[in-house]
């Protein structure tokens, strides 16, 4: 029998939720992972897969020679669409829930360990999305390899997933009937979480705002917190300044907690223009670069960038609602509006005076680099529907946020950037033009908002320290590299 050669380089498998702003974080931390040294193997599902060869070229995912692409399968129906870039967020759950990817993943664990050799060394440990926990852990214990969750959403977003197994046995969830949505039960103070203060039910993710205990949304978020117990370590994009009571209370529930973030600043400082991983890009969708010529003729601060992600969906009312507001307030504007922001078949379609109103000072795109313009010395505030990423880009950036959340941890994320950190306001549900446009002037130029300019330029100092040479977030980064280095299950 002949004897082969194996690398002794540590071998990460990452694999994120199959959403833009999992994948999006997922990327980034697997790349500071290489640029510590491992190799590293990227797991997308196949649905994804086609939408970054569509976005990014067919090259794209051939990777580095130690930074590979694998795929595997969702379990649901084929799609062809060219509109949204990512899977029903309730089928994926019920995918999930029914084992449809644990076959796949522990198949492929187990070939690339057969075929480890000299160039690909076999898997030392597992990096999964804190979502995927409920199939990733065991797939990965049935081979011997330890498994990290790697947690994208706030400290405090975290904390909320993981009390929803209180929630049920206090009464809390399910809801009696949807009249609670509307008659001021989500009101109720939530004062036994450790670590977060000032917290109602309606702050907590919304995932909870069920009428059905069986909900599978709700039942995946409930599982696969459970499951940080059972991982080696639990990693959260923050960093300690910004979640210290929260941090400090999940350190003391569970052995290891690393706060490793922003990424993007980790990875500023860590990785060079030159790298090949630069190539890398985390966008399903194309990106459209005019946005940045266009703000490169705007005065400084004089923008409000208008993004709400990629998974938000809202009504032909608010689309309209939103525009008006930007149009009375004044002042220019870019809006990105996806393809697939409004419900309903052909339902995208802005008033035709607001058009005609606006060209002067207004843009309108399909997908941006969010980062780049948010570091743009012409953006002045974001309305945002605070995701997380969008949160700490726009934090990282010092740019205050008006935030509209809708669904998930946006809602947790919003209050803690409006009564925590003071960087946000928070904008009714229930969009009025009149609101919209009160609080862009106020934000572009009120007194508030010069407030709130002036926290969140303390706030991207604080996320800068904690990335530097000797912040928090590096050391703790190392930390995880040392623990996953010498690790075994």
């Amino acid at each position: 029998m002949s004897s082969r050669v194996v690398s002794d380089k540590p071998h990460a498998v990452c694999i994120p939720f199959p959403h833009q702003s999992h994948m999006k974080a997922s990327l980034k931390l697997a790349k500071l992972l290489h640029h510590k040294g491992f190799h590293i193997t990227f797991v997308n599902t196949e649905f994804n897969h086609k939408q970054f060869l569509k976005s990014r070229g067919p090259d794209f995912l051939d990777g580095l020679p130690d930074f590979q692409f694998q795929t595997i399968p969702d379990g649901l129906p084929p799609s062809d669409s060219d509109v949204s870039h990512c899977q029903d967020g309730v089928s994926l759950c019920q995918s999930l829930r029914s084992g449809n990817f644990l076959v796949p993943f522990r198949s492929l664990l187990a070939k690339l360990n057969d075929s480890a050799s000299s160039n690909i060394p076999p898997v030392t440990c597992v990096v999964s999305d804190g979502f995927f926990s409920t199939f990733t852990i065991t797939a990965a214990e049935d081979l011997g390899i330890p498994v990290i969750l790697f947690w994208t959403v706030s400290a405090c977003g975290f904390m909320g997933f993981y009390h929803y197994r209180a929630l049920l046995e206090k009464g809390l969830a399910p809801l009696k009937d949807e009249s609670d949505l509307t008659n001021g039960y989500l009101d109720t103070s939530i004062d036994w979480i450790q670590g977060m203060k000032y917290i109602r039910l309606k702050d907590l993710p919304t995932l909870c705002r069920i009428t059905d205990a069986n909900d599978p949304a709700f039942n995946l978020a409930m599982e696969a917190a459970e499951g940080s117990s059972k991982a080696l370590a639990n990693v959260i994009h923050t960093f300690d300044a910004l979640e210290q009571d929260v941090l400090d209370a999940l350190s003391s529930m569970f052995p290891h907690v690393y706060t490793i973030g922003p990424l993007q600043l980790l990875l500023n400082n860590s990785i060079s223009e030159e790298s090949q991983l630069k190539s890398i890009g985390y966008s399903l969708w194309k990106e459209e670069p005019e946005c940045l010529q266009w703000l490169d003729s705007k005065e400084p601060e004089s923008v409000i960038y208008v993004n709400f992600g990629s998974i938000v969906v809202m009504t032909p009312r608010q689309l309209v609602e939103f525009s008006w507001g930007l149009a009375n307030s004044r002042h220019s504007f870019l809006w990105i509006i996806r393809p697939d922001l409004v419900a309903g078949d052909n339902a995208l379609i802005l008033p035709p005076e607001f058009v005609a109103e606006t060209k002067e000072r207004g843009l309108l795109a399909s997908w941006c680099p969010q980062e780049q313009v948010l570091n743009h010395p012409s953006v002045g505030g974001f309305l945002t529907h605070s995701g997380w990423n969008s949160i700490l880009e726009s934090l990282s950036a010092g740019v205050p946020m008006i935030c509209w959340p809708v669904l998930a941890d946006q809602q947790t994320n919003c209050r803690y950037a409006n009564k925590h950190w003071g960087i946000g306001m928070e904008i009714d549900n229930d969009v009025k033009r009149d609101e919209v446009e009160r609080l862009i002037r106020e934000i572009m130029g009120g007194e508030q908002g010069m407030k709130m300019k002036m926290k969140a330029r303390e706030w991207k100092k604080m996320a800068e320290e904690a990335t530097g040479p000797d912040g928090s977030s590096s050391m703790n980064l190392d930390k995880l590299v040392k623990q996953l280095s010498v690790s075994k299950v």
